[in-house]
């Protein structure tokens, strides 16, 4: 049985049709790369799999269809920038949002900043944040609590090189500890670089 499964979802804005009848079977504990052009479907795709959307067809996880209330997955996502406290440090705002989950510690804050390349006692706050470092907080709320399913959408925006070569370590370690990752990305050099599989999507199909 797949992991993640997608069977002919479809999803329309309007007049405008942007997943087209994908059908998916995605295995545990790999890396995916999700790959198209802006507007090509990746953030829908990653949004419809987290549930953040509702389509036609059915999305199950582990076995279990997003409709059914209960809670199927472990989930860490970054899709868009989080609503970080601009007021607050990088490491205050994590302790935030572990206050809504269970069992995170101090240490996996702490953690899930260095993996990221943030210093946990920088005590700079997050309105003085650079793009880059705000993408790498967003990527540390993504991994906090060691999900079992890492959802990042263009994880490399405003990061530098160096920064890219550590994603690409950290995603490769995730992995390694048992998550399964989709990554969506325009640069298909750092895909191909990073992920077991790619699929590619154009006009919201699956080419």
């Amino acid at each position: 049985m797949a992991y993640i499964q997608l069977n002919h979802v479809s999803k329309k804005i309007g007049k405008s049709v942007v997943l087209d009848d994908i059908c998916l079977d995605l295995e545990k504990n790999k890396i995916y790369g999700i790959q198209g052009i802006n507007g090509s479907g990746k953030t829908m795709l990653l949004r419809a799999i987290c549930g953040l959307i509702h389509t036609d067809g059915d999305i199950s996880l582990n076995g279990e269809k997003m409709t059914e209330p209960k809670e199927v997955l472990n989930i860490g996502v970054m899709i868009e920038l989080p609503g970080f406290l601009k007021e607050f440090t990088g490491k205050e705002n994590l302790q935030l949002l572990a206050l809504l989950q269970e069992n995170i510690t101090e240490e996996d804050i702490d953690r899930a900043l260095a993996d990221v390349g943030l210093d946990p006692k920088d005590k700079r706050k997050y309105g003085k944040y650079s793009l880059g470092m705000k993408q790498r907080l967003g990527i540390a709320q993504a991994i906090l609590g060691r999900p079992d399913l890492i959802l990042l959408d263009e994880p490399t925006n405003a990061i530098d090189i160096d920064g890219i070569k550590q994603i690409i370590c950290l995603v490769k370690e995730l992995k390694a500890r048992g998550c399964t990752l989709l990554v969506a990305s325009h640069d298909q050099s750092f895909l191909r670089e990073l992920a077991d599989e790619t699929i590619q999507i154009e006009g919201g199909r699956i080419l």
